[in-house]
Protein backbone atom coordinates (compact mmCIF):
# COMPACT_ATOMS: atom_id res chain seq x y z
CA UNK A 1 0.00 0.00 0.00
CA UNK A 2 1.24 3.50 -0.57
CA UNK A 3 -0.39 4.96 2.30
CA UNK A 4 -0.86 4.11 6.00
CA UNK A 5 -3.88 1.74 6.32
CA UNK A 6 -4.53 2.26 9.84
CA UNK A 7 -4.98 6.18 9.95
CA UNK A 8 -6.78 8.65 7.65
CA UNK A 9 -3.46 11.21 7.58
CA UNK A 10 -2.88 12.68 4.27
CA UNK A 11 0.81 12.06 3.13
CA UNK A 12 2.62 14.12 1.04
CA UNK A 13 4.25 12.57 -2.26
CA UNK A 14 7.54 13.60 -2.15
CA UNK A 15 8.27 11.92 1.51
CA UNK A 16 5.96 9.15 1.53
CA UNK A 17 7.41 5.37 1.61
CA UNK A 18 8.23 3.49 -1.77
CA UNK A 19 4.76 1.66 -2.34
CA UNK A 20 4.03 -1.09 -5.18
CA UNK A 21 2.10 1.21 -7.04
CA UNK A 22 5.08 3.47 -7.77
CA UNK A 23 7.07 0.18 -8.63
CA UNK A 24 4.75 -0.72 -11.27
CA UNK A 25 4.44 3.02 -12.67
CA UNK A 26 8.68 2.49 -13.17
CA UNK A 27 7.85 -0.94 -14.71
CA UNK A 28 5.29 0.01 -16.98
CA UNK A 29 7.03 3.49 -17.85
CA UNK A 30 10.40 1.35 -18.46
CA UNK A 31 9.21 -0.62 -20.83
CA UNK A 32 9.91 1.82 -23.50
CA UNK A 33 13.47 1.78 -22.75
CA UNK A 34 13.09 -2.43 -22.81
CA UNK A 35 11.84 -2.47 -26.25
CA UNK A 36 14.23 0.31 -27.58
CA UNK A 37 17.45 -1.73 -26.81
CA UNK A 38 15.68 -4.96 -27.26
CA UNK A 39 15.03 -3.56 -31.29
CA UNK A 40 18.53 -2.54 -31.51
CA UNK A 41 19.59 -6.34 -30.43
CA UNK A 42 17.07 -7.64 -32.78
CA UNK A 43 18.07 -5.48 -35.85
CA UNK A 44 21.64 -6.84 -35.29
CA UNK A 45 20.37 -10.20 -35.87
CA UNK A 46 17.89 -9.93 -38.35
CA UNK A 47 21.09 -7.97 -40.66
CA UNK A 48 23.10 -11.29 -41.06
CA UNK A 49 20.08 -13.82 -41.30
CA UNK A 50 18.72 -11.59 -43.88
CA UNK A 51 21.88 -11.85 -45.71
CA UNK A 52 21.88 -15.21 -46.10
CA UNK A 53 18.41 -15.42 -47.61
CA UNK A 54 19.42 -12.07 -50.01
CA UNK A 55 20.73 -12.46 -53.46
CA UNK A 56 22.67 -10.36 -53.88
CA UNK A 57 23.74 -10.00 -50.04
CA UNK A 58 22.92 -6.63 -49.25
CA UNK A 59 25.64 -4.10 -49.42
CA UNK A 60 27.58 -2.45 -46.59
CA UNK A 61 25.04 0.47 -47.34
CA UNK A 62 22.15 -1.24 -47.27
CA UNK A 63 23.17 -3.08 -44.11
CA UNK A 64 24.23 0.71 -42.54
CA UNK A 65 20.68 1.95 -43.43
CA UNK A 66 19.31 -0.87 -41.87
CA UNK A 67 21.08 -0.29 -38.62
CA UNK A 68 20.17 3.17 -38.34
CA UNK A 69 16.79 3.67 -39.91
CA UNK A 70 14.94 2.89 -36.51
CA UNK A 71 17.68 5.33 -35.19
CA UNK A 72 16.61 7.81 -37.37
CA UNK A 73 12.79 7.33 -35.81
CA UNK A 74 14.01 7.73 -32.20
CA UNK A 75 15.97 10.90 -33.15
CA UNK A 76 12.68 12.40 -34.55
CA UNK A 77 10.33 10.89 -32.69
CA UNK A 78 12.16 12.46 -28.98
CA UNK A 79 11.57 15.88 -30.31
CA UNK A 80 8.33 15.27 -31.93
CA UNK A 81 7.02 13.86 -28.82
CA UNK A 82 8.83 15.84 -26.07
CA UNK A 83 7.34 19.19 -28.17
CA UNK A 84 4.03 17.90 -28.31
CA UNK A 85 3.82 16.46 -24.57
CA UNK A 86 5.02 20.13 -23.34
CA UNK A 87 2.03 21.56 -25.21
CA UNK A 88 -0.52 18.94 -25.06
CA UNK A 89 0.26 16.66 -22.41
CA UNK A 90 1.41 13.18 -21.85
CA UNK A 91 -1.24 10.55 -21.74
CA UNK A 92 -2.46 9.92 -25.24
CA UNK A 93 0.92 10.02 -26.58
CA UNK A 94 1.95 7.80 -23.96
CA UNK A 95 -0.79 5.12 -25.24
CA UNK A 96 -0.17 5.72 -28.80
CA UNK A 97 3.70 4.62 -29.09
CA UNK A 98 3.09 1.29 -28.39
CA UNK A 99 0.09 0.47 -30.55
CA UNK A 100 2.84 2.44 -33.76
CA UNK A 101 5.10 -0.32 -32.57
CA UNK A 102 2.58 -3.23 -32.23
CA UNK A 103 1.25 -2.42 -35.52
CA UNK A 104 4.68 -2.49 -37.55
CA UNK A 105 6.18 -5.35 -35.99
CA UNK A 106 2.83 -7.19 -37.03
CA UNK A 107 3.50 -5.45 -40.72
CA UNK A 108 7.42 -6.89 -40.67
CA UNK A 109 6.55 -10.20 -39.74
CA UNK A 110 3.82 -10.50 -42.80
CA UNK A 111 5.26 -8.58 -45.17
CA UNK A 112 8.97 -9.40 -46.37
CA UNK A 113 9.86 -6.59 -48.83
CA UNK A 114 13.23 -4.97 -47.35
CA UNK A 115 11.41 -1.56 -48.30
CA UNK A 116 9.02 -2.31 -46.12
CA UNK A 117 11.54 -3.10 -43.03
CA UNK A 118 12.82 -0.19 -43.46
CA UNK A 119 9.61 2.07 -43.10
CA UNK A 120 8.29 -0.13 -40.26
CA UNK A 121 11.83 0.41 -38.61
CA UNK A 122 11.65 3.56 -38.99
CA UNK A 123 8.12 4.02 -37.14
CA UNK A 124 9.16 1.47 -34.70
CA UNK A 125 11.93 3.84 -33.91
CA UNK A 126 9.51 7.05 -33.98
CA UNK A 127 7.39 5.71 -31.13
CA UNK A 128 10.18 4.55 -29.69
CA UNK A 129 11.90 8.07 -29.73
CA UNK A 130 8.38 9.45 -28.13
CA UNK A 131 8.95 6.74 -25.20
CA UNK A 132 12.62 7.95 -24.27
CA UNK A 133 10.99 11.46 -24.04
CA UNK A 134 7.94 10.32 -22.03
CA UNK A 135 9.37 7.44 -19.99
CA UNK A 136 11.65 9.79 -17.21
CA UNK A 137 9.11 12.58 -17.47
CA UNK A 138 6.05 10.27 -15.85
CA UNK A 139 8.70 8.00 -13.14
CA UNK A 140 10.69 11.37 -12.06
CA UNK A 141 7.49 13.06 -11.04
CA UNK A 142 5.35 10.09 -9.06
CA UNK A 143 8.38 9.15 -6.68
CA UNK A 144 9.35 10.32 -3.53
CA UNK A 145 12.28 12.60 -3.51
CA UNK A 146 14.69 10.39 -2.41
CA UNK A 147 13.75 7.45 -4.93
CA UNK A 148 13.23 9.61 -7.86
CA UNK A 149 17.29 9.23 -9.51
CA UNK A 150 17.25 6.14 -8.66
CA UNK A 151 14.06 4.80 -10.23
CA UNK A 152 14.82 6.45 -13.14
CA UNK A 153 18.08 4.76 -13.49
CA UNK A 154 16.58 1.10 -13.01
CA UNK A 155 14.05 2.52 -15.98
CA UNK A 156 17.02 2.61 -18.03
CA UNK A 157 18.77 -0.03 -16.55
CA UNK A 158 16.07 -2.14 -17.65
CA UNK A 159 17.24 -1.65 -21.14
CA UNK A 160 19.85 -4.48 -20.80
CA UNK A 161 17.24 -6.45 -19.75
CA UNK A 162 15.22 -6.34 -22.94
CA UNK A 163 18.28 -7.16 -25.03
CA UNK A 164 18.79 -10.14 -22.93
CA UNK A 165 15.45 -11.33 -23.42
CA UNK A 166 15.42 -10.68 -26.63
CA UNK A 167 19.06 -12.00 -27.60
CA UNK A 168 17.89 -15.63 -25.52
CA UNK A 169 15.14 -15.61 -27.40
CA UNK A 170 15.95 -15.22 -31.27
CA UNK A 171 19.01 -17.55 -30.07
CA UNK A 172 16.07 -19.87 -28.88
CA UNK A 173 14.18 -19.60 -31.90
CA UNK A 174 17.07 -20.05 -34.69
CA UNK A 175 18.84 -22.82 -32.92
CA UNK A 176 15.47 -24.58 -32.99
CA UNK A 177 15.17 -23.65 -37.13
CA UNK A 178 18.19 -23.54 -38.11
CA UNK A 179 16.55 -21.26 -40.85
CA UNK A 180 17.52 -17.87 -41.74
CA UNK A 181 14.75 -17.16 -43.79
CA UNK A 182 12.86 -17.17 -39.80
CA UNK A 183 13.82 -13.45 -39.68
CA UNK A 184 10.33 -12.40 -39.66
CA UNK A 185 8.89 -14.29 -37.00
CA UNK A 186 11.41 -12.46 -34.76
CA UNK A 187 9.26 -9.44 -34.84
CA UNK A 188 6.78 -11.39 -32.72
CA UNK A 189 8.86 -10.38 -29.87
CA UNK A 190 8.51 -6.90 -29.94
CA UNK A 191 5.13 -7.07 -31.36
CA UNK A 192 4.45 -9.13 -27.69
CA UNK A 193 6.17 -6.10 -25.58
CA UNK A 194 4.44 -3.63 -27.05
CA UNK A 195 0.76 -5.45 -26.50
CA UNK A 196 1.76 -5.42 -22.96
CA UNK A 197 2.89 -1.81 -22.85
CA UNK A 198 -0.23 -0.48 -23.92
CA UNK A 199 -2.20 -2.68 -21.63
CA UNK A 200 -0.48 -1.92 -18.63
CA UNK A 201 -0.90 2.42 -19.81
CA UNK A 202 -4.80 2.19 -19.82
CA UNK A 203 -4.81 2.55 -16.06
CA UNK A 204 -2.80 5.66 -16.49
CA UNK A 205 -4.16 9.19 -15.61
CA UNK A 206 -2.24 12.88 -16.94
CA UNK A 207 1.07 14.27 -15.73
CA UNK A 208 -0.13 15.55 -12.31
CA UNK A 209 2.96 17.78 -12.69
CA UNK A 210 2.52 18.68 -16.53
CA UNK A 211 -1.14 19.81 -15.02
CA UNK A 212 -0.24 21.70 -12.40
CA UNK A 213 2.39 23.59 -14.82
CA UNK A 214 -0.93 24.80 -16.49
CA UNK A 215 -2.80 25.84 -13.40
CA UNK A 216 -5.16 23.11 -13.41
CA UNK A 217 -4.27 22.00 -9.50
CA UNK A 218 -7.54 20.37 -9.16
CA UNK A 219 -7.43 17.80 -11.65
CA UNK A 220 -3.40 17.19 -10.71
CA UNK A 221 -4.59 16.64 -7.22
CA UNK A 222 -6.96 14.23 -8.80
CA UNK A 223 -4.39 12.26 -11.21
CA UNK A 224 -1.98 12.17 -8.42
CA UNK A 225 -4.78 10.17 -6.37
CA UNK A 226 -5.30 7.82 -9.26
CA UNK A 227 -1.79 6.49 -9.40
CA UNK A 228 -1.00 6.27 -5.65
CA UNK A 229 -4.66 6.46 -3.88
CA UNK A 230 -7.07 9.20 -1.87
CA UNK A 231 -4.54 9.94 0.85
CA UNK A 232 -1.42 10.81 -1.35
CA UNK A 233 -1.28 14.88 -1.81
CA UNK A 234 1.10 16.47 -3.80
CA UNK A 235 4.24 19.13 -2.10
CA UNK A 236 1.66 21.86 -0.99
CA UNK A 237 4.65 24.89 -1.66
CA UNK A 238 5.13 23.40 -5.39
CA UNK A 239 1.55 23.51 -5.69
CA UNK A 240 1.22 26.51 -4.31
CA UNK A 241 4.14 28.21 -6.20
CA UNK A 242 3.01 26.52 -9.37
CA UNK A 243 -0.65 26.86 -9.18
CA UNK A 244 -0.11 31.09 -8.72
CA UNK A 245 2.06 31.02 -11.76
CA UNK A 246 0.58 32.58 -15.13
CA UNK A 247 0.78 30.45 -17.80
CA UNK A 248 3.75 31.16 -19.71
CA UNK A 249 3.68 31.41 -23.69
CA UNK A 250 5.60 28.80 -25.18
CA UNK A 251 9.32 30.04 -26.19
CA UNK A 252 9.98 29.11 -29.86
CA UNK A 253 12.33 26.16 -30.30
CA UNK A 254 15.50 28.57 -31.47
CA UNK A 255 15.00 31.06 -28.61
CA UNK A 256 14.83 27.43 -26.23
CA UNK A 257 18.45 26.97 -27.71
CA UNK A 258 19.81 30.07 -26.98
CA UNK A 259 18.72 29.98 -23.84
CA UNK A 260 20.03 26.53 -22.33
CA UNK A 261 22.61 26.51 -24.96
CA UNK A 262 25.02 25.05 -22.21
CA UNK A 263 22.57 22.46 -20.76
CA UNK A 264 22.09 21.22 -24.43
CA UNK A 265 25.90 20.25 -25.40
CA UNK A 266 26.26 18.91 -21.76
CA UNK A 267 23.18 16.55 -21.86
CA UNK A 268 23.09 15.73 -25.40
CA UNK A 269 26.54 16.18 -26.95
CA UNK A 270 28.01 13.03 -24.46
CA UNK A 271 24.61 10.95 -25.36
CA UNK A 272 25.60 11.06 -29.12
CA UNK A 273 29.18 9.96 -28.21
CA UNK A 274 27.74 7.03 -25.75
CA UNK A 275 25.00 6.28 -28.88
CA UNK A 276 27.61 4.72 -30.88
CA UNK A 277 28.81 2.48 -28.37
CA UNK A 278 25.73 1.25 -27.35
CA UNK A 279 23.73 1.38 -30.81
CA UNK A 280 26.36 1.23 -33.54
CA UNK A 281 28.36 -1.62 -31.81
CA UNK A 282 25.48 -2.64 -29.87
CA UNK A 283 23.69 -3.03 -33.56
CA UNK A 284 26.34 -4.72 -35.25
CA UNK A 285 27.37 -6.62 -31.73
CA UNK A 286 26.87 -10.63 -33.68
CA UNK A 287 28.79 -8.79 -37.19
CA UNK A 288 31.78 -7.33 -35.00
CA UNK A 289 32.14 -10.97 -33.01
CA UNK A 290 32.65 -12.49 -35.98
CA UNK A 291 34.76 -10.20 -37.99
CA UNK A 292 37.11 -10.75 -34.56
CA UNK A 293 36.81 -14.05 -35.08
CA UNK A 294 36.11 -15.30 -31.16
CA UNK A 295 32.64 -16.78 -31.94
CA UNK A 296 34.63 -20.01 -31.20
CA UNK A 297 33.98 -21.82 -34.39
CA UNK A 298 36.25 -23.04 -37.37
CA UNK A 299 36.23 -20.72 -40.44
CA UNK A 300 34.71 -23.82 -42.89
CA UNK A 301 31.45 -23.68 -40.19
CA UNK A 302 27.88 -22.78 -41.92
CA UNK A 303 27.53 -19.41 -41.29
CA UNK A 304 23.88 -20.06 -39.45
CA UNK A 305 26.45 -21.60 -37.06
CA UNK A 306 28.20 -18.67 -36.99
CA UNK A 307 25.53 -16.47 -36.51
CA UNK A 308 24.17 -18.41 -33.87
CA UNK A 309 27.04 -18.95 -31.34
CA UNK A 310 27.76 -15.04 -32.20
CA UNK A 311 24.19 -14.21 -30.50
CA UNK A 312 25.08 -16.76 -27.86
CA UNK A 313 27.82 -14.61 -27.01
CA UNK A 314 25.82 -10.86 -27.66
CA UNK A 315 23.65 -12.83 -24.72
CA UNK A 316 26.48 -12.81 -22.10
CA UNK A 317 27.38 -9.79 -23.35
CA UNK A 318 23.76 -8.11 -22.63
CA UNK A 319 24.59 -9.66 -19.12
CA UNK A 320 27.70 -7.88 -18.65
CA UNK A 321 25.45 -4.61 -19.74
CA UNK A 322 23.05 -5.64 -17.01
CA UNK A 323 25.62 -6.11 -14.19
CA UNK A 324 27.14 -2.70 -15.60
CA UNK A 325 23.94 -0.71 -15.34
CA UNK A 326 23.47 -2.67 -11.36
CA UNK A 327 27.04 -0.93 -10.32
CA UNK A 328 26.17 2.43 -12.14
CA UNK A 329 22.89 1.92 -9.55
CA UNK A 330 25.21 1.41 -6.69
CA UNK A 331 27.37 4.45 -7.21
CA UNK A 332 24.16 7.33 -8.01
CA UNK A 333 24.04 7.88 -4.51
CA UNK A 334 27.65 7.84 -3.73
CA UNK A 335 29.23 9.39 -6.48
CA UNK A 336 28.87 12.62 -8.40
CA UNK A 337 26.88 11.85 -11.53
CA UNK A 338 29.02 13.88 -14.04
CA UNK A 339 32.38 12.09 -12.84
CA UNK A 340 30.66 8.63 -13.12
CA UNK A 341 29.92 9.72 -16.51
CA UNK A 342 33.65 10.74 -17.63
CA UNK A 343 35.21 7.79 -15.97
CA UNK A 344 32.92 5.54 -17.54
CA UNK A 345 33.69 7.22 -21.07
CA UNK A 346 37.54 6.55 -20.59
CA UNK A 347 36.81 3.36 -19.12
CA UNK A 348 35.08 1.91 -22.17
CA UNK A 349 38.17 3.40 -24.30
CA UNK A 350 40.21 0.70 -22.57
CA UNK A 351 38.53 -1.51 -23.16
CA UNK A 352 37.97 -1.05 -27.12
CA UNK A 353 41.74 -0.51 -27.10
CA UNK A 354 42.24 -3.53 -25.48
CA UNK A 355 40.01 -5.62 -28.01
CA UNK A 356 42.10 -3.77 -30.95
CA UNK A 357 45.14 -5.11 -29.23
CA UNK A 358 44.31 -8.79 -28.95
CA UNK A 359 42.78 -8.50 -32.62
CA UNK A 360 46.16 -6.99 -33.96
CA UNK A 361 48.59 -9.01 -31.66
CA UNK A 362 46.95 -12.58 -32.45
CA UNK A 363 45.74 -13.07 -28.61
CA UNK A 364 43.72 -15.57 -27.17
CA UNK A 365 39.69 -15.17 -27.99
CA UNK A 366 39.14 -14.65 -24.11
CA UNK A 367 41.46 -11.44 -24.07
CA UNK A 368 39.05 -10.00 -26.47
CA UNK A 369 36.09 -10.81 -24.71
CA UNK A 370 37.63 -9.41 -21.76
CA UNK A 371 37.77 -6.27 -24.07
CA UNK A 372 34.14 -5.99 -24.82
CA UNK A 373 33.26 -6.89 -21.12
CA UNK A 374 35.46 -4.13 -20.06
CA UNK A 375 33.75 -1.80 -23.03
CA UNK A 376 30.04 -2.99 -21.49
CA UNK A 377 31.13 -2.96 -17.57
CA UNK A 378 31.97 1.01 -18.15
CA UNK A 379 29.96 2.41 -20.49
CA UNK A 380 26.72 1.13 -19.06
CA UNK A 381 27.80 1.66 -15.35
CA UNK A 382 28.54 6.00 -16.85
CA UNK A 383 27.42 7.00 -19.81
CA UNK A 384 24.49 5.09 -20.58
CA UNK A 385 23.12 5.27 -17.31
CA UNK A 386 23.76 8.93 -16.59
CA UNK A 387 22.54 10.31 -19.80
CA UNK A 388 19.76 9.53 -19.59
CA UNK A 389 18.92 10.60 -15.60
CA UNK A 390 21.35 14.11 -16.47
CA UNK A 391 18.29 16.06 -18.59
CA UNK A 392 15.58 15.84 -15.61
CA UNK A 393 17.82 17.16 -12.94
CA UNK A 394 19.06 20.15 -15.07
CA UNK A 395 15.61 21.07 -16.65
CA UNK A 396 12.36 22.70 -14.87
CA UNK A 397 9.34 21.06 -15.54
CA UNK A 398 7.88 23.94 -17.62
CA UNK A 399 10.39 22.41 -20.64
CA UNK A 400 11.74 19.27 -19.84
CA UNK A 401 9.91 17.28 -22.39
CA UNK A 402 11.56 20.05 -24.72
CA UNK A 403 14.90 19.18 -22.90
CA UNK A 404 14.74 15.79 -22.58
CA UNK A 405 13.87 15.48 -26.39
CA UNK A 406 16.31 17.80 -27.38
CA UNK A 407 19.18 15.43 -25.60
CA UNK A 408 17.95 12.06 -27.06
CA UNK A 409 17.51 13.87 -30.26
CA UNK A 410 21.56 14.62 -30.21
CA UNK A 411 22.01 11.57 -28.56
CA UNK A 412 20.14 9.31 -31.30
CA UNK A 413 21.90 11.19 -33.94
CA UNK A 414 25.13 10.20 -32.85
CA UNK A 415 23.64 6.66 -32.35
CA UNK A 416 22.07 7.09 -36.12
CA UNK A 417 25.66 8.44 -36.80
CA UNK A 418 27.46 5.20 -35.41
CA UNK A 419 24.67 2.66 -37.01
CA UNK A 420 25.46 3.63 -40.36
CA UNK A 421 29.19 4.02 -40.44
CA UNK A 422 30.11 0.52 -38.40
CA UNK A 423 29.39 -1.50 -41.64
CA UNK A 424 31.05 1.11 -43.94
CA UNK A 425 34.10 1.05 -41.84
CA UNK A 426 34.35 -2.83 -41.34
CA UNK A 427 34.51 -3.38 -45.08
CA UNK A 428 36.57 -0.67 -45.79
CA UNK A 429 39.00 -0.46 -43.12
CA UNK A 430 38.12 -3.42 -41.13
CA UNK A 431 37.95 -4.05 -37.63
CA UNK A 432 40.70 -2.07 -37.00
CA UNK A 433 39.45 0.90 -38.16
CA UNK A 434 36.11 0.44 -36.22
CA UNK A 435 38.62 0.29 -33.28
CA UNK A 436 39.98 3.46 -33.89
CA UNK A 437 36.96 5.58 -34.35
CA UNK A 438 34.82 4.29 -31.92
CA UNK A 439 38.21 4.78 -28.83
CA UNK A 440 38.10 8.47 -30.41
CA UNK A 441 34.40 8.66 -29.92
CA UNK A 442 34.69 7.74 -26.06
CA UNK A 443 37.33 10.01 -25.56
CA UNK A 444 35.58 12.82 -27.12
CA UNK A 445 32.64 11.75 -24.96
CA UNK A 446 34.92 12.41 -21.82
CA UNK A 447 36.36 15.59 -22.98
CA UNK A 448 32.83 17.59 -23.42
CA UNK A 449 31.50 16.27 -20.75
CA UNK A 450 34.42 17.81 -18.11
CA UNK A 451 34.63 21.31 -19.98
CA UNK A 452 30.72 21.60 -20.06
CA UNK A 453 30.18 20.47 -16.47
CA UNK A 454 28.03 22.41 -14.22
CA UNK A 455 30.60 24.46 -12.19
CA UNK A 456 28.87 23.93 -8.90
CA UNK A 457 27.01 20.18 -8.52
CA UNK A 458 27.03 17.82 -5.81
CA UNK A 459 25.30 14.88 -8.30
Amino acid sequence: MTTDSTTSKTVDLATMPLGPRQIFIMIAASLGQFIGQGLATLVGIVIPLIQLVAHPELSSGIQGLMGCISLIGIMLGTVVFGRLSDRYGYLFLFRLCPLIILATSLICVFIHAVPVLLVSLFLMGFAIGGEYSLDPDYISELMPAKWRTFMVGLAKALASAGSAVVAIICYVMITKSKDPAIWPDLFYITGAIAAIMFISRLWFAQSPQWLMSRGHAAEAQKAVEKFLGPNVRMISDVAAATSSKPQAKPESMGAFIKEHLRKIILTGVPWACEGLGVYGIGIFLPVLIMSFKIDSLPATAPEIEHITHSVGLTFVLTLVMMLGFGLGLYLLKKENHVRMQIVGFWGSAVGLGLLMAAYLCHWPSWVAIAGFVIFELFLNAGPHLITFILPSQVYAIENRGTGTGIAAGIGKAGAVAGAFIIPVLLKSGGPTTVMIVSISVMVAGALITYFARPKTSSK
